[in-house]
């Protein structure tokens, strides 16, 4: 996100539905488009604007600290999957006799 030079602070009024109105340059250093949506979340007194794409790339981000390079968790959950699926069906097997 490229903010230099940029106010990183602005004062919006709140219409009287309660909507308020994210200037045109802080939606352009966000990534924010015409309908896209975006999370709005109360921290201590207040309130956090974020995308959807910061909030993955941040979850992606907090994982990627605990993934080893070049380890899949993709694949890891797959064959987890594939071992308790075969695990089950002898369990099934065995108890049909």
């Amino acid at each position: 996100m490229h903010t230099a030079g940029m106010k990183k602070e602005t004062r919006v009024r709140v219409s009287k539905n309660g909507e308020i109105r994210i200037p045109a340059a802080l939606r352009k250093v966000m990534g924010v488009c015409v309908g896209d949506e975006v999370v709005m979340r109360l921290e201590a007194d207040e309130l956090r604007i974020t995308s959807l794409q910061q909030r993955i790339a941040r979850a992606q981000r907090l994982v990627r600290k605990y993934v080893k390079p070049g380890m899949s968790l993709s694949d890891e959950l797959i064959a987890e999957r594939r071992e308790e699926t075969l695990h089950h069906s002898i369990e099934d097997h065995g108890n049909k006799k």
